[in-house]
């Protein structure tokens, strides 16, 4: 585990250090666990009050906070997520080293190319006419399929998979059991109901830096291709459908579900178990909430709550009418009693 002090942290962060420069730090912990040796962060004002009372040796809090801590120290950042980021990495244990070359009970097909430096791990299968980028990490029991191409330095953990012809690009993570290009769901139904299977012609393609959670798919297009772009981060257990488009940059949280040829602009976000329903586009830039259902197209540039998903503004009012419900049922019973008193010749008073 390395060790820094206090004043080689903050030069390491570009932070401005109020407190010992020679304390030593030898990881990262939450603000409440945090103890002797260890660094944290406070980014949220509700986080702030609790710096003093923190046992950490050195906190990382905003340039600007109000905010004085003898102990712990203080390392004032721009963006105390980013750097507390970067400080993680710096203490993180090092990953496992798979060693480099084939393993004896791995099988590489004799018409597969491997780059330089290429780690397959025991009982991994490449088969015949895929290419593994330079420096690429097929960890034990990972599949790569007939025709494949991988960039360079690409991360497949174990139960990984990746169909004939699909294509990754370079740095690409693929994390244990996610399943790229395997069939998307067509069929074509007669005049009994029966289904036939339409054959998935297409291909999954992954742009750089595209990292894939546990037990996610990404199914291959009926004919062209789905498409990740660049730098989009997605999490576990979420299902991309055949022929989707997901653009640079956009994050997928769990469970998300996207039917067959929908498209999502760059810098979309959406949260937890968001389902998207099929041939729909939403704009660059727009966050869709937890639970939300998305029926049609959206615009970019703002947040959607919601099923169906509306604007944020637009959801806050409808739960505000949803919470003056009972009073209304109330001042219509009353109304309703005196009507019935009129129409008995009362006077509804």
């Amino acid at each position: 585990m390395a060790e820094l002090t206090t004043g080689e942290l903050a030069a390491k962060l570009g932070a401005a250090l109020e407190g010992d420069p020679r304390a030593v730090l030898s990881g990262v912990a939450e603000l409440r666990a945090a103890g002797p040796g260890q660094v944290s962060f406070a980014a949220q004002p509700r986080y702030l009050a609790e710096v003093a009372a923190s046992a950490a040796a050195a906190v990382i809090v905003p340039k600007t906070a109000a905010i004085s801590s003898p102990k712990p120290a203080l390392l004032r950042v721009a963006d105390p997520d980013a750097a507390f980021g970067a400080a993680c990495a710096l203490f993180a244990p090092p990953p496992p080293a798979l060693p480099r070359g084939v393993h004896p009970q791995a099988w590489v097909s004799p018409q597969a190319k491997l780059g330089a430096d290429v780690a397959v791990g025991a009982f991994a299968v490449v088969e015949a006419g895929a290419e593994i980028g330079a420096g690429t990490t097929l960890y034990p029991q990972t599949y790569v399929g007939h025709g494949v191409k991988l960039g360079r330095d690409c991360l497949l953990y174990p139960f990984a998979s990746v169909r004939e012809r699909c294509w990754l690009g370079d740095r690409v993570i693929l994390h244990n059991g996610a399943v790229i290009g395997s069939d998307g769901f067509g069929y074509s139904v007669d005049a009994q109901g029966v289904r036939t299977k339409i054959p998935q012609v297409g291909i999954a393609v992954l742009e750089d830096d595209v990292e894939i959670g546990a037990n996610t798919t990404v199914d291959r297009a009926r004919f062209g291709e789905t498409r990740i772009g660049k730098g989009t981060k997605v999490d576990n257990l979420v299902q991309i459908a055949h022929n989707c488009i997901v653009g640079e940059h956009s994050v997928l949280c769990s469970q998300v579900g996207m039917a067959g040829t929908t498209t999502l602009g760059k810098h979309v976000i959406c949260a937890g178990q968001v389902g998207l329903a099929g041939h729909l586009t939403v704009g660059d830039g727009a966050v869709i909430g937890a639970q939300a259902g998305v029926p049609k197209d959206l615009p970019g540039g703002q947040m959607y709550l919601g099923a169906p998903a509306v604007p944020r503004l637009e959801f806050g009012k409808s739960l505000a009418h949803v919470a003056g419900l009972p009073k209304l049922k109330e001042h219509v019973k009353n109304l309703e009693a005196r009507l019935a008193a009129l129409e008995r010749g009362g006077t509804g008073t």
